[in-house]
């Protein structure tokens, strides 16, 4: 589990979140959400290790983050990042990217590398486009392959960086649906996300952040209250068979 105590995180120096704690729980959806600026994308960053941190812990499993090497926290845990470069390669060789945490140099790929790029592809219902070039694909097919070679590194804990960008409803909620099952397999699944009513009703925590600082963490049902002060909105709450539904 990763866990973050009194954490400070920013750039140059300066702080963008400060005396942040909270734990990313396995089993379980956290989605992090919080008005623009308020340190969503800087705390993954952090976590994972791509800046430093200004102050505070990090711990995977216990031990903290600066002790382990870039491999053993790839091989932890795996993130999708909010923007990327697009190489000129197939689809298929941008999933197997996943499996680096696993190969040495030079890298021979094995039997259960190619298994588990055409799992995370059949996952992220992307099988067709396996030997289509990265860059002849939208804009959601794109954000389809990276989240098959998210899947195909098999970490524990998965972080992911508005996962839902280009992508239409439908595929939008199946994303949320193949979130959900990942968690029900025992991992840790961490969404920044900007859709509250997509957020309140696929997450079982939801972490507020405002100002750099976290506001509250808690189920759909605790926090309901303080995102209506710190986005300045109004959310309504229906129950239905499936259980409550909200919209603003």
């Amino acid at each position: 589990m990763i866990e973050v105590q009194t954490l400070r995180a920013g750039y140059a120096g300066q702080a963008v979140l400060t005396d942040l704690s909270l734990s990313f729980p396995p089993g379980k959806v956290l989605a992090l959400v919080g008005p623009n600026g308020c340190g969503k994308s800087t705390l993954l960053r952090t976590v994972l290790g791509l800046q430093p941190k200004l102050g505070g812990e990090i711990l995977y499993d216990g031990c903290p983050l600066e002790t382990l090497s870039p491999r053993i926290r790839a091989q932890k845990a795996a993130y999708l990042a909010q923007s990327r470069s697009v190489p000129n390669i197939t689809a298929w060789r941008m999933v197997l990217h996943g499996r680096f945490p696993y190969l040495s140099y030079p890298r021979r790929y094995r039997p259960e590398d190619y298994q588990a790029v055409e799992q995370a592809l059949r996952l992220a219902d992307a099988e067709t486009l396996a030997q289509t070039p990265m860059q002849t694909l939208s804009g959601g097919q794109q954000q389809k392959i990276y989240l098959a070679m998210v899947l195909a590194q098999q970490t524990q804990t998965i972080l992911m960086d508005e996962p839902t960008t280009y992508l239409d409803i439908r595929h939008q909620l199946e994303v949320m649906h193949l979130a959900r099952q990942l968690a029900e397999q025992g991992r840790a699944v961490v969404l920044v996300l900007h859709d509250l009513c997509l957020a309140l009703r696929t997450a079982d925590e939801i972490a507020v952040l405002d100002q750099g600082r976290l506001v509250q963490q808690g189920t759909p049902e605790e926090v309901y209250g303080v995102l209506e002060q710190v986005f300045c909105v109004t959310l309504h709450q229906v129950e239905t068979e499936d259980g409550p539904r909200y919209y603003l």
